[in-house]
């Protein structure tokens, strides 16, 4: 591969770039509540980040087929009636505009559903700077599946050995790891660093922010660094 060759920064959203966890795991939770199956809300955010599908399975179980699909739709519903309480984090633009100086090419790596990926981009902003947008349409199976990183991969033709993925839960970390890409890891999402460094993350910074402060020292240099 020549030292020259263009490298990639894959970037998840929920949680890394937007400040929408805890949005999506009250939703989840009013959901569940009103159709009859309560779950603690810290349960449900232990699980975000993982795909609705395998959230939904792991915890209705054996009520998945009754109420998987109302409580979906609810959670959508939800989570758009919040959606005034996403908010992106400090530092994205600014992270994103730093990288595409560098030669990165930069996507934002997501397995959202199409109607919330039209409130996060809106809420980033940063879709006419950044080289891809993925979400759940584009990929078959939701982290830890590899699927959604490869699919980012593929988008702007870069390989695995020239790419970093940034993400805040272990899912992101599993993922990224099962496509042969490192994981850099962030708090904002509301894993602790302990955790992501388990799961296998190579580095964990506070919040993206803290990333374009420390850029060109930390694991994100390999998009673009030789040697």
């Amino acid at each position: 591969m020549p030292t020259d060759a263009p490298g990639a920064v894959l970037l998840d959203i929920d949680g890394t770039l937007a400040d929408s966890n805890y949005v999506h795991a009250f939703a989840w939770a009013r959901a569940f509540r009103e159709l009859g199956h309560p779950v603690d809300t810290w349960r449900i955010h232990r699980r975000i980040g993982m795909g609705g599908a395998l959230l939904l399975a792991e915890i209705l179980g054996d009520r998945l087929d009754e109420l998987g699909e109302a409580v979906k739709e609810r959670h959508s519903a939800y989570y758009e009636q919040a959606a005034a309480e996403v908010r992106r984090f400090a530092g994205v633009p600014e992270l994103v505009d730093a990288l595409v100086e560098r030669g990165v090419r930069v996507v934002l790596a997501s397995s959202a559903s199409p109607d919330e990926m039209e409130i996060l981009e809106r809420v980033l902003d940063v879709s006419d700077t950044v080289h891809a947008v993925t979400s759940a349409q584009d990929v078959d199976d939701a982290k830890p599946d590899p699927d959604l990183v490869q699919t980012a991969l593929d988008a702007v033709q870069v390989p695995a050995e020239r790419a970093v993925f940034v993400g805040d839960t272990v899912w992101d970390v599993e993922a990224a790891a099962r496509a042969g890409v490192p994981c850099v890891g962030v708090r904002t999402g509301g894993i602790s660093a302990a955790e992501l460094t388990d799961a296998g993350a190579v580095a964990v910074y506070d919040s993206v922010a803290a990333i374009l402060a420390d850029l060109d020292s930390s694991p994100l240099r390999r998009a673009w660094a030789s040697g």
